[in-house]
């Protein structure tokens, strides 16, 4: 039987997040934190450890960057490429379905999803077919089977097929209440999925998990895979660990045997913390924000909502400029009263276009 087919799977590393061109405050961004991040998922691929890599979408945190990130981002991808390693790419939401300065990207071994297609790519003695399409923002429920079909994937032969793409499947998880991803427009059903397919390798939804069984519970022909972002990028995913994956499947007549490794990666530990500044005074209210900052870690993602009325002595106290004063460097913090602080409504989460910029909301 011949070796398995190594595959580097990660999506959703969100390049340019909290990454100003000019930024107005000197403060430790955490752009910084997903460059990294990046570097370190696309690593096993520089070292000769897999066969193929696959980004499943949100590649970059804006549809529109400057050069220089694109660069940034595309210069890793293209010395993978460059070492015989095909690498595929899906545009994502947060791209507007079409990645940004894409001649960075034009390499014979870098391929990118832009329109409906599948390519092929040979492995040792293997033949692997890769169908896919960009972010759809219309119905993709309803449309997934036409726009499948668009790929031409059937007029392909090959030992190992694999569907690449940024969407949501019912089933999937999300947010701290667990919301299940169910019949909405933007969901894709599983079973719709055609059996010919070894495994969906999808972004989208930041929560690492793999999708086995359908609604009923009932095991699916082809398991979704999700790596899950490489970085937690707002509160909804706090203390949810992050990486990518490594997918290993078998070709010819072992296609159907799929197996993963989730390889974590360092997320910066995040706390969100309440405080009723109800019959405190200014000074007081001063010294319980700066004890709750002494007792978080040195390099947290901190959120401060404060409850109770607040009056001007108050507010001074939570100038930008004091509360800067009392942030380490290494700290990302926001102190926000309770009237200016978004709530993740739990029972109406959802990953489209208007929730994913509440989510970011939630975060520093």
């Amino acid at each position: 039987m011949p070796p398995p087919i190594r595959i580097l799977l990660l999506a959703d590393s969100h390049l340019g997040f909290d990454l100003p061109v000019r930024p107005r405050v000197g403060r430790r961004r955490r752009g910084y934190d997903f460059l990294a991040n990046y570097a370190a998922a696309l690593a096993p691929a520089l070292a000769g450890e897999v066969d193929l890599v696959v980004h499943a979408g949100d590649v970059f945190n804006r549809s529109s960057v400057l050069p220089t990130l694109a660069y940034q981002a595309y210069e890793p991808l293209r010395r993978i490429a460059d070492l015989g390693v095909p690498v595929f790419i899906v545009p994502g939401n947060h791209e507007r379905s079409r990645l940004p300065h894409s001649r960075f990207a034009e390499h014979p071994n870098l391929h990118i999803f832009d329109t409906p297609r599948t390519f092929v790519a040979r492995v040792r003695g293997a033949t692997i077919a890769l169908s896919g399409f960009p972010y759809e923002r219309h119905d993709v429920r309803t449309r997934f089977t036409e726009l499948l079909e668009e790929t031409k994937w059937r007029e392909q032969q090959a030992d190992l097929r694999l569907l690449c793409l940024h969407h949501c499947f019912e089933g999937a998880t999300v947010g701290p209440g667990d919301f299940t991803f169910t019949t909405a427009s933007d969901v894709i059903r599983p079973r719709d999925v055609p059996s010919d397919f070894s495994a969906v390798l999808t972004g989208h939804i930041h929560r690492h998990q793999v999708l086995t069984t359908d609604m009923q519970r009932r095991a699916l022909d082809t398991p979704v895979l999700y790596p899950g972002s490489i970085e937690r990028t707002s509160f909804a995913e706090v203390d949810e660990p992050k990486g990518f994956m490594v997918v290993r499947c078998g070709a010819d007549q072992s296609a159907r045997d799929v197996r993963w490794e989730f390889r974590g990666l360092p997320a910066r530990p995040m706390l969100r913390t309440e405080l009723n500044a109800d019959g405190m005074d200014a000074r007081a209210l001063g010294s319980a924000i700066q004890t709750i900052i002494a007792a978080a870690p040195h390099d947290a993602v901190l959120s401060i909502r404060i409850d109770g009325p607040l009056t001007d002595a108050h507010w001074r106290v939570l100038s930008a400029s004091r509360m800067r004063a009392l942030v380490p460097e290494t700290m990302n913090a926001e102190i926000r009263p309770a009237d200016g602080f978004d709530r993740l409504e739990q029972s109406t989460a959802r990953y489209d276009d208007a929730s994913l910029a509440q989510l970011n909301l939630l975060g520093v």
